[in-house]
């Protein structure tokens, strides 16, 4: 069970696997109330397993174990180089060595490592992604979902889970030497991760998303938040026609650009690859009007909506619908595809 707790809403997928191939059986979504959630961090423990609980008594689901995941400042991911050693070795020494690269006390972190495949090869050498999550952070998640009377099993990182989704719905799409920016555009940040193959090779979270949209239409136009969201997503609002808020949306979009090409820059001065081949915008702001267009000219990357649901069967469950919502559900089903201990 994939449970993405979002600024803006929860997102709940259920999967069931039959060989290799898997089935939708639940995928529901329960607003939260503002600023519930902020930048990853729970301020409103109650509305939140409130709005959990709805979610699943609404959507019918009965098993209690989810995978969730968690983003924002108290999360650090690194892909660092270490001397090739065997797993054991690593398993006792990544403590030592992660203190070099977390800016966070050792002790209040959860640690967790991965070597990558076939990165040994090269002087003796072997990359690593390590990542690093604030206990507390981990305590708050886990506690709001025991609240909600479920039972949290897996805590993941919004970044991995959407290259879950990713590869079961687009591995045979890419070619292995294909540089992937796969950009989830949620309501108060964006996690971006850079992926060949089947390697994370840069991920990044940057504290802005889609409330900015919300919130300059807001104020410049004099709207309600709820007008305001209508614009944004280009429907028309009382007292207001989309076209009102064209260049607005238009000037909120080539700041977040100006992000999000920071990020390509840092990447491309510390990584052997100087290029994005692709982009897959996901997230809940994914199909704010004109974004995506823009980004493809602005980085000149193909730029397509991540649909996680392309290669799932789906069951019993409007397919249109489906399709209109598929880009917020990215998350939801990169961590419905988890399993314990994986």
């Amino acid at each position: 069970m994939g449970l993405d707790l979002g600024s803006h809403s929860i997102k709940l997928v259920e999967l069931k696997q039959k060989g290799k191939a898997f089935e939708l059986v639940s995928f529901g979504i329960q607003p939260l109330p503002p600023e519930a959630i902020v930048e990853g961090a729970i301020m409103d423990s109650s509305a939140v397993a409130e709005a959990i609980d709805t979610l699943f008594v609404n959507n019918n689901v009965k098993r209690p174990e989810v995978a969730t995941s968690v983003s924002g400042g108290s999360v650090i991911v690194k892909k660092i180089s270490l001397p090739a050693m065997s797993e054991d070795e690593l398993a006792e020494s990544i403590r030592w060595e992660a203190e070099q690269y977390i800016p966070f006390p050792i002790d209040e972190v959860n640690l967790d490592h991965k070597i990558l495949k076939g990165s040994a090869a090269e002087g003796g050498m072997m990359d690593i992604i390590l990542v690093a999550v604030k206990k507390d952070m981990i305590g708050f998640y886990a506690n709001v979902i025991t609240q909600a009377g479920k039972r949290p099993m897996v805590v993941d990182v919004d970044a991995f889970a959407i290259q879950n989704g990713f590869e079961l719905n687009y591995k045979g799409d890419v070619q292995p030497n294909e540089v992937i920016a796969l950009i989830n555009i949620g309501a108060s940040l964006i996690n971006m991760n850079i992926v060949q193959g089947e390697i994370s090779l840069f991920t990044r979270d940057i504290s802005t998303g889609g409330n900015l949209y919300t919130e300059t239409i807001q104020r410049e136009l004099n709207l309600s938040r709820e007008n305001a969201e209508n614009l944004k997503r280009g429907v028309a609002a009382e007292g207001a026609e989309p076209a009102s808020a064209t260049s607005i949306i238009q000037g909120v979009t080539e700041d977040i650009a100006v992000d999000v090409q920071r990020t390509f820059d840092f990447f491309k001065a510390t990584s052997t690859e100087e290029r994005v081949d692709r982009i897959y915008l996901a997230g809940g702001s994914a199909k704010i009007p004109g974004l995506q267009q823009y980004f493809q000219e602005k980085f000149n990357a193909p730029t397509e909506l991540l649909n996680p649901f392309k290669n799932i069967k789906l069951g019993n469950i409007d397919a249109d619908y489906l399709h209109d919502v598929a880009p917020i559900a990215t998350v939801a089903v990169g961590l419905a595809l988890r399993k314990v201990g994986d």
